[in-house]
């Protein structure tokens, strides 16, 4: 017997008698001894498996680019990481734009705003559309991540991510629909007949990346295919090659 065959039957066992991810979580690990990590592979495995939440902000880290492939960087790039925190953050501080009793999100919204040069002049301006998107996935990320420090580099990186693919968000709507359509069309017509498929919260759903729409168990293994850039293009292409399949070409791309 090959040592694929070997894995696969393991993988199905291991499934049937209730230990569904044990050879999941030992690739996984496998993967991570490497002396470089292999991007690539880190990238198929997160696209195919759930990732072990004990390694979740570890490979999260590596597929954003926060930390490098080589293990022996990770130490030092992350305390290079820490005094950037820190130096913004007392940034922050000196202007007066946040202080000992801010919320923590709000920090990281400051702290995003401020390396991103969209700092407003005055905190008392009101908040754009964008930074509300960024609070709700800070909050959600910072039930998922302990260190204050590892919390707004995935956030920042994150959300940055999300921005890469924010002129195919109009389309979503309809590629989601049509989709709907394919897997239960029942369900489809009801929502259509009550006029429920217009209000449907998308913005929420998009935008968000359905930060403060699904539990933290269901949220991090939609995020977990979104982190790869790899998987967000093909997450992106196949909502947009779904609509144009069944719903034929937009016509603001004609």
């Amino acid at each position: 017997m090959t040592e694929d065959s070997q894995r696969n039957f393991r993988s199905v066992y291991y499934e049937k008698v209730g230990f569904r991810g044990v050879e999941e979580k030992k690739s996984l690990e496998i993967l991570l001894k490497d002396d470089r990590l292999d991007i690539e592979k880190l990238c198929t495995f997160s696209q195919r498996f759930p990732l072990p939440s004990m390694y979740r902000a570890l490979v999260w880290k590596v597929l954003l680019g926060i930390l490098p492939p080589h293990h022996e960087s990770h130490a030092q790039v992350m305390m290079y990481r820490k005094e950037q925190y820190s130096d913004v953050l007392h940034a922050l501080k000196v202007v007066r734009f946040v202080n000992d009793a801010t919320p923590q999100v709000e920090v990281y919204l400051r702290m995003y705003q401020l390396e991103s040069g969209k700092l407003p002049r005055n905190p008392s301006f009101p908040l754009k559309p964008e930074d509300e998107v960024f609070l709700a996935i800070a909050k959600a990320m910072e039930e998922m991540v302990e260190d204050s420090v590892d919390c707004y580099w995935i956030t920042r990186c994150f959300v940055n991510q999300l921005n890469k693919y924010r002129d195919s968000l109009p389309q979503l709507p309809k590629a989601f629909e049509q989709y709907l359509n394919l897997e239960d069309s029942r369900l489809l017509s009801h929502l259509k007949m009550c006029s429920a498929v217009s209000r449907l919260p998308y913005d929420l759903w998009f935008k968000r990346c359905f930060a403060g729409c699904l539990p933290e168990s269901s949220l991090q293994r939609v995020w977990d295919k979104v982190i790869p850039q790899d998987s967000s293009d093909a997450i992106v292409s196949k909502a947009i090659d779904l609509w144009h399949k069944h719903c034929g070409t937009p016509v603001h791309s004609a």
